[in-house]
C-alpha cells in the first residue's frame, strides 16, 4: 500500500507485510526508515519511508512481501 501523508502523519511510504519478527527488528535497527503503520502494523506489516531507502533495498522488501501473499503457483523458485 502506498501512503502519501496518511492523515497528516508526515510519512511518504509504503506499507507491506513482513515475516514474523522482522517488523520489530527493522524498526529497532533503523527507526528513521521503518515504522509500525496504523491498522496493519498489528499484523506485522512494516512502513518504509521512501526517501530513506535505496531502490534496491525497497525492491527486495517488496519482493519478499509479494512472496508472502502470492499464490504458490505464481512464484518461481528462489
Amino acid at each position: 500500500m502506498f501512503a502519501n501523508n496518511h492523515h497528516n502523519d508526515g510519512h511518504i511510504a509504503v506499507w507491506i507485510p513482513a515475516p514474523p519478527g522482522v517488523q520489530a527488528m527493522l524498526i529497532k535497527t533503523s527507526p528513521e526508515t521503518y515504522f509500525k503503520p496504523p491498522y496493519v502494523g498489528v499484523k506485522g506489516w512494516i512502513g518504509i519511508e521512501l526517501d530513506c531507502i535505496s531502490d534496491e533495498d525497497l525492491a527486495s522488501h517488496i519482493l519478499e512481501a509479494w512472496r508472502m501473499i502470492a499464490p504458490k503457483k505464481l512464484q518461481t523458485p528462489r
